[in-house]
């Protein structure tokens, strides 16, 4: 019997017998619509982590020189928070000997962070996350003005008073002014606005965008950090990836110098990568894959247990046709074919619906929260698989009683 010539004949028993038809594909539906839903959401995660939340923070090819890790994805233990904070921290003295020490072509900036209260003339005081930075900072984080100007040199030299706001901060500050020129306070001291800077979008409803940029040497750099000299990191990037472990073990050497540690102990800073900030998410992210394989089987198993009765209910309803068949020439392997692919074509359908209902739940799921999802093709191609494979599986045994069955007490079946 032919491929399509068995195919039209399942097509037209699931036509025929439509109830039946549809419990059979119900299980192999449920089991592969949560197979797609939890890998989208699982996946939509995956990327969203590393290419727009640790991926905005880091960046490509980068790494932070801190005292201990900024991004902390999971459960820390008191004792290591207590070794954190007994860390030294980095100073301003330490970022001349690291520049030094970078492979040629590499850029660096080196910033102090903190929340502090902005306030207008022209709204209520915000808060805003505010970022003292010197170097390539914006070359490293690439982020540019959308109105206005970026600092000069001459700026950051002396430390002007000047910043640069985020959209956000501009629309809550400057409801309906233009505010460059304008001044703003912070710590009860003027700066003036100079720039409105690009979006950085946003992470599980939190915005980026409420952010002040100013000059490292600019008055609040002192609000930023209470002890004198201290920074919070030196950013480092490097044209591609062997440059960057290079970078990160020159950097290794010079801070371990600088911070007379011996062979035997361990770094008392950290050189944070996208990869170390996302270490913890990928372990994570492995077991809800599994889980999000595992636990639709049983749907899929149940599913496989379905066919295999109704086929052989199919099969014992069919009994004359087969007899009829062979009386006609039908060989024993055509009578197999014919209900293996009958099985097959069940399951298959299944899976396509099982699909398209799990690609709707993670679209669903990222329309109405902020988790955001993401369909992977080799999920779907596991969907289709697995599918036509439990109806395979679950198929040889109906099939092979019906390719046994002997014509003549076929035939005299009613």
């Amino acid at each position: 019997m032919q491929l399509l010539e068995a195919l039209r004949l399942a097509l037209d028993t699931l036509r025929v017998q439509k109830l039946k038809s549809f419990f059979t594909l119900l299980g192999v539906c449920i089991g592969v619509m949560f197979l797609i839903a939890v890998v989208s959401i699982v996946d939509g995660m995956g990327r969203y982590m590393e290419e727009d939340l640790v991926g905005k923070l880091i960046g490509i090819n980068t790494f932070e020189l801190r005292h201990r890790p900024n991004i902390n994805i999971g459960d820390v233990d008191a004792s290591v928070w207590e070794e954190y904070r007994r860390r030294p921290r980095i100073l301003e003295s330490d970022v001349e000997p690291v520049v030094e020490a970078l492979p040629d072509g590499s850029r660096w900036a080196m910033y102090a962070e903190d929340n502090l209260r902005i306030e207008s003339a022209y709204s209520r005081p915000r808060n805003g996350h505010v970022f003292a930075v010197d170097g390539d900072w914006f070359e490293i984080k690439k982020l540019d003005v959308t109105s206005g100007r970026r600092f000069t040199q001459q700026e950051v030299l002396l430390g002007d008073d000047v910043v640069i706001l985020g959209p956000e901060l501009v629309k809550r500050l400057f409801p309906t002014l233009d505010p460059i020129g304008r001044p703003v306070k912070i710590g009860g001291l003027p700066y003036q606005v100079v720039g409105v800077g690009e979006s950085l979008g946003s992470a599980f409803g939190i915005s980026f965008d409420n952010y002040v940029v100013a000059p490292f040497r600019a008055p609040l750099h002192r609000l930023l950090n209470r002890q004198p000299k201290v920074i919070d990191a030196v950013v480092v990037q490097t044209k591609n990836a062997a440059m960057l472990r290079e970078a990160q073990e020159r950097v290794r050497a010079v801070m371990r110098a600088r911070h007379k540690l011996h062979p035997g102990q361990k770094d008392n800073f950290t050189m944070q990568t996208a990869d170390s900030a996302l270490e913890f998410w990928n372990k994570i992210r492995r077991y809800l894959v599994l889980a999000g394989i595992a636990l639709p089987a049983i749907g899929l198993v149940v599913g496989a247990i379905v066919i295999m009765n109704i086929m052989l209910v199919a099969v014992a309803e069919r009994t004359r046709e087969i007899g009829i068949r062979k009386a006609l020439g039908a060989r024993r392997r055509d009578i197999l074919a014919q209900f293996l692919i009958e099985s097959a074509t069940l399951s298959t359908l299944g899976a396509a619906f099982g699909i398209a209902l799990g690609a709707g739940i993670a679209t669903l799921v990222s329309a109405t929260t902020p988790m955001p999802t993401a369909v992977a093709p080799w999920s779907v191609a596991v969907g289709v698989i697995l599918g036509a494979g439990v109806g395979i599986v679950a198929g040889v045994y109906p099939a092979s009683r019906a390719s046994l069955l002997d014509p003549i007490a076929a035939l005299r079946q009613e």
